[in-house]
C-alpha cells in the first residue's frame, strides 16, 4: 500500500494505481460489447434494442453501490494519509454490510416493479417482453452486482490494487464465457445475456469476499469481514454518504440522460436505436479507459490530500488529465478512419453499417475532452468535495446534456440528437478548467509535509 502511494515517482505512481483500474474497465467494456454482439447473432433489432435501453437500469443499480463504494473509498484514502488505520478499517466494514443490505432490497423492489421499470426505460411493443427478460435477470442478481461493483473502489483505497482489478477482470471473463454458452449455443436471447452478467457478479463477489476472509486471517485491519467490526457512528456513516450520494448521482444522471436520449431516438424507430447502441458500446471504449484512469488515481489524489502533500497531488492530477487527454484523441483518430468497418462487425445491413459508422464518428469528437472531465470529477471526489463534482454531473447530464438534446433534435432531428454529447462536452471541460482554477487559488495556504 505504502509503496504505492508514496511513490517517489508521479508518472510512474500514475501508471500503478492508474493501469490495473483502466484494464479492469477496459474488460468491463468487452463483455459489453459481447453482449450486443451475441445478441446481434438473432439479427432482430429489437433485441438489440433491449439490451441498449436496459443499460441504464442496470447504470442505477451500480450507482447504489458507489455510496458505499466511491464514498467508502474517498474517506479512506483520506483516513490512510492521516494515518488512522483502525477508523479505515471500521468504515470499509460498513460499506460492505450496507451494500449487501441495499442489494437485497433492489432486488425485491425491482422484481415487483419489473414492468413499470422497462417501460420507463423506453420500451415499446416491439421489445417490451425483451427487455422484461433481461432486467428479471439483472435484478436477481442486483445483490452481488453491487457488492462487486463496490469492492473494486474499496479495494483499490487500501492498496488492493491487484486484487480490485483480479475480481473485475475475472467477472468480466466468466460473463463472456457464459454469454456464448446462454445465447449462441442455447438460444436464450436477452434472458441469457442479463443471467450471464449476474453470474459473472456473483463470481466476482465471492473472490472479493476470498480475499477479505484471507486479508483478515493475516491479519490486515484495513479489510475486516467480521460482524464484530461492524460499529458504524454517525459522523462515519455522514461522510461516507455525503460523498457516495454525489458519486452515486453521477450514475443516475448518466442513466437518466440516457433514458431521455433513447427516447428521443426511439422516435426514429428500433433501427436507430440499435445502430446508435452499437456506437455507443465501441465509443465507451475511451470513455471508460478514462473513467478507469480517474478512477484509479482517485485514492492517490486523496492520500496526498489527507497527508496534505499539495505539490504532489498537482502534479498527479496533471498528469492525469493529459493521459487521458492523448488516449482519447487517439481513439478519435481511430473511430473516424474505421467507423463502417468496426460497425460492421455487429451488423449486416447496409443501411444500418453506414448510420452507424456515422453515430461513431460523431459520438467520439468528445473523446478527447473526457480526459479533462473525469480527472476533475475524481479530484473533487478524492477531497471530499462533493457539491463541485455534483455541479459537474448535474451540468453533463441535466442541465446541459437534456436540453440540449431536446433543442438539437428540434433543429437537425436524429443529427442533432447524436451531436447532443460532442457539445455538451465541449462546454462542459471548459466549465471544468475554470472550476478547478478557482479551486487551486481558494485552497488553504496550510504549509505542506516535505516532499521528495
Amino acid at each position: 500500500m505504502a509503496s504505492v502511494f508514496e511513490e517517489k515517482n508521479i508518472s510512474k505512481a500514475i501508471i500503478r494505481v492508474g493501469l490495473p483500474a483502466m484494464l479492469g474497465q477496459l474488460t468491463t467494456l468487452i463483455y459489453n460489447i459481447a453482449d450486443t454482439f451475441f445478441v446481434s447473432l438473432t439479427k432482430e433489432p429489437a433485441t438489440i434494442a433491449a439490451v441498449t435501453l436496459c443499460a441504464p437500469i442496470l447504470l442505477i443499480i451500480m450507482s447504489i453501490a458507489c455510496i458505499f463504494g466511491m464514498g467508502g473509498s474517498s474517506v479512506i484514502a483520506r483516513l490512510l494519509g492521516e494515518k488512522k488505520e483502525e477508523e479505515s478499517g471500521a468504515t470499509m466494514n460498513f460499506c460492505v454490510y450496507a451494500m449487501a443490505i441495499a442489494g437485497v432490497i433492489t432486488l425485491i423492489a425491482g422484481l415487483v416493479l419489473i414492468r413499470p421499470f422497462a417501460k420507463i426505460s423506453g420500451a415499446d411493443a416491439d421489445n417490451i417482453a425483451y427487455t422484461c427478460d433481461y432486467l428479471k435477470w439483472i435484478f436477481i442478481g442486483a445483490p452481488f452486482i453491487m457488492l462487486a461493483n463496490g469492492f473494486v473502489h474499496l479495494f483499490r483505497s487500501v492498496g488492493l490494487i491487484k486484487e480490485s482489478t483480479i475480481g473485475l477482470i475475472l467477472g468480466n471473463v466468466i460473463n463472456m464465457a457464459l454469454d456464448y454458452i446462454f445465447i449462441a449455443l442455447l438460444g436464450w436471447g436477452t434472458a441469457g445475456a442479463a443471467l450471464a452478467t449476474s453470474l459473472g457478479f456473483v463470481c466476482a463477489t465471492i473472490y472479493y469476499i476470498v480475499c477479505m476472509i484471507r486479508e483478515e486471517y493475516k491479519g490486515n485491519r484495513l479489510v475486516p469481514l467480521t460482524p464484530k467490526r461492524f460499529s458504524p457512528s454517525a459522523g462515519m456513516i455522514g461522510n461516507v454518504i455525503s460523498i457516495g450520494i454525489p458519486g452515486a448521482l453521477i450514475t443516475v444522471l448518466m442513466s437518466v440522460s440516457n433514458i431521455v436520449l433513447n427516447n428521443y431516438i426511439g422516435i426514429y424507430g428500433s433501427d436507430a436505436v440499435a445502430s446508435y447502441g452499437i456506437a455507443y458500446k465501441l465509443d465507451m471504449i475511451p470513455i471508460l479507459l478514462s473513467v478507469g484512469l480517474s478512477q484509479g488515481v482517485a485514492p492517490l489524489i486523496g492520500y496526498y490530500y489527507g497527508g496534505n502533500m499539495k505539490k504532489r497531488m498537482a502534479h498527479t492530477v496533471k498528469y492525469a488529465a493529459l493521459y487521458g487527454i492523448l488516449i482519447g484523441a487517439v481513439f478519435t483518430a481511430v473511430f473516424m478512419l474505421l467507423g463502417k468497418p468496426l460497425a460492421s462487425v455487429f451488423l449486416q445491413d447496409a443501411v444500418l453499417i453506414e448510420q452507424t459508422g456515422y453515430f461513431l464518428k460523431v459520438l467520439c469528437l468528445s473523446a478527447p475532452m473526457l480526459g479533462v472531465i473525469n480527472t476533475m470529477t475524481s479530484y473533487f471526489q478524492a477531497l471530499g468535495k462533493a457539491v463541485k463534482s455534483l455541479i459537474i454531473t448535474v451540468l453533463r447530464n441535466a442541465v446541459l446534456f437534456i436540453p440540449g438534446v431536446i433543442i438539437l433534435n428540434y433543429f437537425w432531428k436524429l443529427h442533432g440528437v447524436i451531436a447532443a454529447q460532442p457539445v455538451v462536452e465541449t462546454v462542459l471541460t471548459i466549465i471544468c478548467l475554470l472550476m478547478y482554477r478557482k479551486d487551486c487559488r481558494s485552497a488553504d495556504d496550510h504549509p505542506t509535509r516535505a516532499e521528495a
